[in-house]
Order: structure tokens, then C-alpha cells, then sequence
């Protein structure tokens, strides 16, 4: 296996197991707070359905909707970058630094950190059109 697929292909696991430790956060506030907006959820504990989730769920619902909105370009640009032999050191380089970027942006997010939530999501943008424009240039060259 190349090196630039090892990298893509760590960085990928790395970011999945980034959006369960998500999961795994809202689910221990949801138990935390004892707040749960699902009837049958609620019945499990005795408790009624809320309209509304405790403030750490909600937070960790938008930390898991911006992935929604990031990683999935990630996955088929890196994807791109590495079936069309795209420059192996930079595209190492801009996959760790997306993935590294993804996971601040996470923390600074539950944690409510600013400016570096916006830093890190701007580093995550900037990867992402870095490894587009590899992609392009390689295919145009061909």
C-alpha cells in the first residue's frame, strides 16, 4: 500500500471515530441530564419527553451537522487525490491537516472556544481547496 493511501486511510478512521465520540457525548449528557425528547427514550426512564434536548446535546448535534457538512468532501477529495496519483507529500500533508483541524474544531466547539473554533474550520475550508486544486491540476495535465 502507498504511503499517501495509508495517510488518507488513517485520517478517514481517525475522523469516524471523531463523529462517534460525538455520539457517545450526546448520549452521556442525554443520560446526564436525564433529558430526552423521544417518548419511548423518556418511558425507558421514567421520565416524560422534553421538547427540548439539554444544552450539551444541542451542541454536539451542530459540532455533528458541521461534519455532516465537511468530512464527506473530505472522504472524496482524499479519495480523488490518491486514484489520481495527486502530489503524495502534499496530499499527506493537507489530510493530516484537515483531520487535525476537524478535531479542534470539535473541541472548540462543545467547548464553545472562540476564535479558534472559526480558525480551525477555516483551516479545514483551506485543505479542502488545496486538495481540489491538486486534483484539478493533475487531471488537466494528464
Amino acid at each position: 500500500m502507498n504511503s499517501v493511501l495509508s495517510v488518507y486511510a488513517i485520517c478517514v478512521v481517525v475522523l469516524l471515530l471523531k463523529m462517534l465520540a460525538i455520539s457517545c457525548y450526546q448520549g452521556y449528557f442525554r443520560l446526564r441530564c436525564q433529558i430526552f425528547t423521544n417518548p419511548e427514550d423518556a418511558a425507558v426512564f421514567r421520565r416524560s419527553a422534553e421538547f427540548e434536548e439539554c444544552p450539551q446535546v444541542r451542541r454536539g448535534a451542530k459540532a455533528w451537522s458541521n461534519d455532516l457538512e465537511s468530512i464527506p468532501l473530505f472522504i472524496a477529495l482524499g479519495g480523488l487525490a490518491v486514484a489520481v496519483d495527486a502530489p503524495g507529500v502534499m496530499s499527506q500533508y493537507l489530510s493530516g491537516l484537515f483531520t487535525v483541524a476537524r478535531v479542534s474544531h470539535t473541541v472548540t466547539y462543545l467547548a464553545g472556544v472562540q476564535p479558534w473554533r472559526t480558525v480551525s474550520y477555516g483551516m479545514g475550508v483551506l485543505c479542502l481547496l488545496g486538495l481540489a486544486g491538486m486534483i484539478v491540476l493533475r487531471v488537466l495535465a494528464a
